[in-house]
């Protein structure tokens, strides 16, 4: 009996091990993802400024409705 108990016990630390190291990695991953996320998402405003910033005057009235509100100008 008590040799069955610590085969269990040394099976439960192994797994709890690999658990350990599984949720580390994904933890890596997951910051990894967020930098990845947020140089996106400044180069989205980047491009999207430059894009707004380039646009002439006139056309940019244009875009916009009598009521003021911005229609989309594709």
């Amino acid at each position: 009996m008590k040799e069955q108990l610590e085969r269990r016990l040394g099976a439960l630390k192994a797994e709890h091990e690999t658990g350990q190291k599984m949720l580390a990695d994904l933890e890596t991953q997951q910051a990894t993802l967020r930098e990845t996320l947020l140089r996106i998402a400044g180069a989205i405003q980047v491009l999207e400024e430059e894009l707004g910033q380039k646009e002439p005057l006139d056309s940019a009235l244009a875009a916009t409705s009598e009521d003021g509100t911005q229609e989309n100008a594709g």
